[in-house]
């Protein structure tokens, strides 16, 4: 008995942010769980690893080629939101506010790492923005180095062919005191200021 549950801990421990003793409590929660339940999870990860893929348009993983974002009518088609993941789509699509599409970049740049534009989807993006009618690029890369950079990157490749490029603004979490926040996420709080 002991065997198997060292195992199940073993792999829930491989999952991101799980360290053995989550991975222990998930084992045990599971071991509760009716077989259908467990099932259930279990089938749905077998089912996401053999049926998920890129978009080929938007690069998002999907279950369909195009994705239902991408094949959706009913968006605003002059605005393309850039991510750097496909969980930021999911993130950004939560609150409901953005109704246009998207383009996963699948990364952020990082020479130091190897990850130079070319291993990134920028030049599917040139070629989106090009073919189509985009009045709009929002930027939404991670406030931090490798999506500055990114960022400044691509806002240089787009800016002249005069399309609207954004930076979605960032700063101090609602409900958090200004004395307890760090000089980059306050300064940028500043810079990010409107008019009330």
């Amino acid at each position: 008995m002991q065997g198997i549950i060292e195992n199940l801990i073993t792999q829930l421990s491989k999952l991101p942010g799980i360290g053995r003793k989550s991975a222990q409590r998930l084992a045990f929660y599971i071991l509760s769980m009716s077989r259908e339940d467990a099932r259930g999870i279990a089938e749905a990860i077998i089912d996401v690893k053999d049926r998920a893929q890129f978009c080929s348009i938007c690069f998002n993983i999907t279950d369909i080629d195009p994705c239902s974002i991408c094949i959706s009518h009913l968006r605003d088609k002059i605005r393309i939101c850039v991510v750097e993941e496909p969980a930021n789509i999911i993130a950004i699509e939560r609150t409901g506010i953005f109704n246009g599409y998207y383009h996963v970049l699948l990364g952020a740049l990082s020479p130091a790492d190897g990850i130079t534009p070319e291993k990134l989807k920028i030049t599917e993006l040139i070629k989106r923005i090009r073919s189509n009618n985009v009045e709009e690029i929002i930027i939404a890369t991670n406030p931090n180095t490798k999506g500055e950079i990114t960022a400044r990157y691509i806002t240089e490749l787009i800016k002249p062919m005069n399309i609207k490029v954004t930076r979605i603004a960032y700063g101090l979490p609602i409900g958090s005191d200004i004395e307890f926040a760090d000089e980059v996420t306050l300064s940028k709080a500043i810079e990010g200021r409107r008019e009330m």
